[in-house]
């Protein structure tokens, strides 16, 4: 059964292996299956990450949105695998063409928009974009594949 729209944190970690403090997704607003996905974070000051990047000035590090992509990537791959796969684990092949145009910080709402470019022989390709206030901020083509869990 697939899960409704929007997706919470709850259905998030049904789905995803992450948890607290490397769970990067707090919502999942948009889905159409296989092909494209939206999901949103919001950025605490509360992140572990804030006292040392940087202190007094607080930035979300660049690899940690990546990752962020990423993760809403897998949720949309999971969705649209089949039992066999689901069992699996997602594990990241390559990070292209990153590109970090403004920095995030605490009190910023990340929506993240994953567009699948490519999905053959169990290998997904995904452009990712995050926007702050409609505000592109990050941008990078990302490729995974599932793999056992061992």
């Amino acid at each position: 059964m697939e899960p409704t729209m929007p997706m919470d944190v709850n259905a998030i970690m049904k789905i995803l292996p992450h948890r607290f403090p490397f769970l990067l997704v707090d919502r999942i607003v948009e889905l159409e299956h296989g092909k494209r996905c939206v999901g949103i974070k919001n950025v605490s000051i509360n992140e572990p990450f804030f006292p040392g990047h940087f202190p007094g000035h607080p930035v979300m590090p660049g690899v940690l949105i990546v990752e962020a992509m990423a993760q809403v990537a897998g949720i949309m791959a999971y969705l649209a695998s089949d039992d066999e796969t689901r069992k699996k684990v997602s594990y990241f092949m390559a990070i292209d063409s990153a590109k970090f145009r403004k920095p995030v910080m605490p009190g910023d709402q990340l929506r993240i928009e994953i567009t699948t470019t490519m999905n053959r022989r169990g290998i997904w390709g995904v452009d990712g974009k995050a926007f702050v206030d409609d505000k592109l901020v990050t941008e990078a083509s990302l490729k995974a594949t599932f793999a056992p869990a061992e």
